[in-house]
């Protein structure tokens, strides 16, 4: 049975309003990414624990820290940020959570990425240690403008670096939003690595972030084949519905329950069971 999760701070700023939609709509987790307009990082020892409260209050857990670790330019200074992955790891011990999203280092506008290779993996790399010693496990998304952003070099980070410890996240509306047809030129390769699934469509014709399987994403087939290959994992909605910017997005009570209800009216007509 798969597990449905949200980046929930596409609802409200406020926590409690988060939480409480997603218990209405039936969610058991919730992606952490931001709670009172701070990132999770950022957040105090007291807003953590208050976090914490609340979440145990709606009987709510959390799939994965939404965090921005990977999102500096790749020739920014990488010490600080590899100490921000460390409190990263903090964080998803702190919610019991396995998971923290990371990207591979946004590239300079006019650059090749592949001219960053070696500096992006060994980034990839020192932050896979850290995981490792963490016990948790990192998961790249395919976000645009960093040198992950399509299917090749997203396999070769995951390839080169070869760590246990340092999984996909696939998002077929990035994928889109680069020019790429999800399942038909993407899911083959991805698939070995693949181990979470975020929730956004979009249209190839102007990259629109649209619901579940209203674009070009591709997401039932998608959801298709994983369900053949035997997928357990969790599918975390990320609308982009109102708003989006390179730190995340915003889509409101309304636009976050449209998403849900037509990714999960796709789940029923595939007769696809969910928790």
């Amino acid at each position: 049975m798969w597990t449905l999760s949200g980046f929930s701070d596409e609802i409200s700023p406020d926590l409690e309003e988060q939480c409480s939609l997603v218990a209405k709509l039936g969610l058991s987790y919730l992606e952490f990414r931001s709670a009172w307009g701070t990132n999770v990082l950022d957040l105090d020892d007291a807003q953590l624990a208050r976090a914490k409260e609340i979440l145990d209050s709606h009987g709510l857990k959390v799939s994965s820290i939404g965090s921005p670790i990977g999102k500096i330019f790749v020739d920014e200074d990488f010490d600080a940020h590899l100490e921000r992955a460390r409190h990263a790891v903090d964080v998803a011990d702190h919610f019991g959570a396995r998971y923290i999203r990371i990207f591979s280092f946004f590239i300079r506008e006019g650059d090749d990425p592949d001219d960053h290779r070696d500096e992006v993996l060994r980034r990839m790399r020192a932050l896979a240690e850290v995981a490792e010693a963490g016990d948790v496990v990192l998961l790249h998304e395919n976000e645009k403008e960093i040198y992950g952003d399509i299917p090749r070099r997203c396999v070769d980070i995951l390839q080169s670096v070869g760590s246990p410890h340092l999984r996909a996240a696939w998002d077929a509306a990035n994928f889109v939003q680069v020019g790429v047809r999800p399942f038909t030129e993407a899911f083959a390769d991805i698939r070995p690595y693949l181990e979470y699934v975020q929730i956004k469509d979009a249209h190839l014709a102007d990259g629109e972030v649209v619901a579940a399987g209203r674009g070009d994403g591709e997401v039932r087939e998608t959801i298709r084949a994983l369900r053949e290959d035997g997928f357990d994992g969790f599918f975390s909605l990320e609308p982009h519905l109102s708003q989006a910017h390179s730190l995340g997005g915003f889509s409101g009570p309304e636009l976050f329950t449209e998403a849900f209800e037509a990714f999960t009216d796709l789940l029923k007509a595939e007769g696809i069971e969910y928790r």
